[in-house]
């Protein structure tokens, strides 16, 4: 991982147990943190909330622990994204551009108005209008608030219980199954293909992720 990330120029800073990690990272304040969940010192799930009690940098998580409940534990801690072992050196680079674009879309001063665009699809925050090849596609209030809170996110995993949360409140934050159904509706409105999503990917057992490159 160090040698590939130092391939595309990007600084690397590598410790191997949570008390230094924690310790550089508050030193460095780094643009974004790799963290294996399995640390010979301490769990990852205890060091990502430590980390998040001070700071925005978006979180990767690289483990070997592939069950989906590590996953949502890890999501619903603070961690942006989550890459199983083994993986390629091609989505590590991928999900690190990603955590970036996060990190300048949320640093204080950054916009939420403007365009956002993947493909044929566009996401027009000014005019709170969504574009499939030009043409406007209608949504209902409580879709657009799905698709922008995707947009904020875009390109993160997004686990059932933050969207349920951020759309229709914490006392909704548990019914998967009626998020569910807006999310295939989404999909017959927005996807070329609803059966085979190219813009509203399924992570499965944990949440959504909307495409962003």
């Amino acid at each position: 991982m160090k040698t590939a990330l130092q391939s595309q120029s990007y600084r690397v800073i590598e410790v191997d147990r949570a008390a230094s990690g924690l310790s550089q990272a508050a030193s460095h304040t780094p643009d974004v943190i790799l963290l294996d969940l399995g640390l010979p010192d301490r769990d990852g799930i205890d060091v990502i909330g430590e980390l998040r009690a001070w700071t925005h940098a978006p979180i990767i998580v690289v483990s070997a622990r592939g069950q989906e409940r590590s996953k949502v534990e890890a999501l619903d801690a603070g961690a942006d994204d989550y890459l199983t072992k083994p993986f390629g050196v091609a989505e590590l680079l991928a999900r690190t551009r990603v955590a970036l674009r996060h990190l300048a879309r949320s640093s204080p001063g950054a916009s939420e108005a403007g365009e956002f665009q993947v493909g044929d699809l566009v996401v027009d925050r000014n005019k709170r209008e969504v574009r499939i090849a030009g043409e406007r596609v209608h949504l209902t209030p409580t879709e657009y608030k799905i698709v922008s809170t995707l947009v904020h996110h875009a390109g993160r995993v997004v686990t059932h219980q933050l969207l349920l949360t951020e759309v229709w409140g914490p006392a909704r934050a548990s019914e998967t199954q009626y998020l569910r159904v807006f999310m295939a509706n989404l999909r017959r409105k927005l996807e070329p293909d609803p059966a085979r999503p190219r813009y509203l990917l399924t992570e499965v057992g944990v949440g959504y992720r909307l495409l962003d490159e």
